[in-house]
Parts: structure tokens; sequence; C-alpha cells
């Protein structure tokens, strides 16, 4: 299981990776993460709205209610230009974190 910590610190830089390919709504952006993870991340959209609210505060995506294809009207999400440009930080972050730890972790015994 995937620590919460974990989890929390990697959202942004899913969610604006997901959004980076397109608009979308929370329950898709749920199951694109599940599905991307293998089914090792699950968000609950109880986790997943109140960050989105957060982040169109920030100003790092845009909203706007439309009629799906059922009909049923769904709140959908994409970046802005700030979100863009955030992307590109989260980006250029976590690949030196990854970077880091895969120099690192051939190093430790037992890993391999």
């Amino acid at each position: 299981m995937i620590s919460k910590e974990l989890i929390a610190a990697s959202t942004k830089p899913l969610v604006l990776a997901i959004l980076s390919e397109g608009e979308s709504y929370g329950y898709e952006l749920i199951q694109r993460v599940k599905d991307l993870s293998g089914g090792n991340i699950e968000w609950s959209e109880g986790m997943l709205y109140p960050f989105l609210h957060w982040m169109e505060d920030e100003g790092l995506i845009e909203s706007e209610w439309k009629e799906s294809d059922s009909g049923r009207r769904r709140k959908y999400y994409r970046l802005s230009t700030q979100g863009t440009r955030t992307l590109k930080t989260e980006y250029e972050h976590w690949l030196t974190v990854h970077n880091a730890l895969t120099k690192l972790w051939k190093t430790v015994p037992h890993l391999t």
C-alpha cells in the first residue's frame, strides 16, 4: 500500500499531467489514476474534489459545467496557462527526485 503522504505529494503532478492530455471530469480522473498505477493508487471523491477546488482557486485549472453524451451535467476541468507552467516545474522536480533515487537504489543491496 502506498503511503498517504506519497499519494498526497503526487496528486498535483498527476492531475496536471492528466489534464495536459485534455479536459476531464472528476470520476474520469479517479479512473485514469487507478489505471495508470495498476490499481495501486485509488483516489476517493472525498479526497479529489476538495483538491480540484483548491487547484482552481490557485489558478492551476479551470472548470466548466457541460452536458455529457448521456445527458448528465458534469464539471469538466482543464489546465490553465499557469497550470501548464506549473506542470513543467513539477516535471522537473519529480524527475530530479526520480533520478536521485534511481542512482541510490542501484547501490542498495537486496533491491535489485
